[in-house]
């Protein structure tokens, strides 16, 4: 492989197949000159990029980097991994690397934002949220700075849209977390009460939350069945705050998403809605 560009002392632009790649090697940039080739097993990291704006951005920002910087991100990648179970993308080692800076920059100025989504990401993505912990006390040891625990919530979401965006299903994914959340909300508010995240039935009503959510989003609600109109008035009777609770939202969900829900559903959601707050206090 030719050497393009040699960006800092550690890293370099090389030409393979056709396709200009970023390449970390020690010393490279000492070792070597633009024009010169490298042997693939001088390489210690290589990054392939899928546009020439991102090589642009990503090549500046690694020629700006210290080279402890780019170890840490690498360090980061790999513990989440190991604890996460994911293979990282080579542009989320960089986006990781830009955030690291910026972040860094922020923390000087002790320019910190409070992360509308932190209650959200660390009840829906609790293992995600941990990994985020673990970059952000990383980058707190390395770069001696102190940084809010909320900055660990945009380090999980960087994991989450990595995986999600594999996957195909990114902005989904983000909508369904919204639709969660504002459903929680409503109940919560309904009852005059917080939610016990610990308890059994509260984690089987958001298991249910989820599945619900989902067949949303992809059009499969439950249909009702000729014989179950009985049962939905028997437990519509039987718990009334719960019904209430359950048409806030029925109507919530047909103003955002414009989707209607069964008599099933609705039964469904009842039940699980009577488990959850039957032994909760109110505020």
């Amino acid at each position: 492989m030719k050497i393009t560009q040699i960006l800092n002392n550690n890293v370099a632009l090389v030409k393979r197949g056709g396709h200009e790649i970023i390449v970390v090697s020690k010393g490279i940039g000492v070792r070597k000159k633009k024009g010169q080739s490298i042997e693939e097993k001088d390489i210690e990291k290589l990054y392939i990029l899928d546009s020439y704006d991102m090589l642009d951005h990503f090549s500046y920002l690694l020629a700006h980097s210290d080279a402890e910087d780019i170890l840490l991100v690498q360090r980061i990648i790999t513990e989440a991994e190991n604890t996460l179970g994911i293979t990282a993308s080579d542009s989320l080692v960089l986006t990781l690397l830009d955030h690291i800076d910026y972040v860094i920059k922020r923390a000087e100025k002790q320019q910190f934002i409070k992360s509308p989504l932190y209650w959200d990401v660390k009840r829906f993505y609790p293992k995600y949220f941990d990994a985020g912990l673990i970059a952000l006390q990383m980058i707190r040891e390395q770069k001696k700075v102190q940084i809010p625990d909320d900055e660990a919530v945009a380090l999980a979401l960087h994991f989450i849209n990595m995986v999600e965006e594999f996957n195909g299903n990114k902005d989904i994914r983000l909508k369904e977390i919204n639709a969660i959340s504002d459903i929680i909300s409503i109940i919560e508010k309904h009852f005059r009460m917080v939610l016990d995240e610990n308890s059994i039935n509260y984690i089987r009503f958001f298991t249910h939350l989820q599945y619900f959510v989902q067949r949303i989003f992809e059009g499969h609600i439950f249909e009702t069945k000729d014989n179950s109109f009985r049962l939905y008035k028997q437990i519509s009777q039987t718990y009334p705050s719960e019904f209430e609770a359950v048409q806030k939202i029925k109507k919530y969900i047909k103003s955002q998403y414009r989707s209607d829900i069964s008599h099933d559903e609705e039964v469904y959601l009842m039940i699980h809605l009577h488990r959850v707050t039957e032994r909760l206090e109110i505020r």
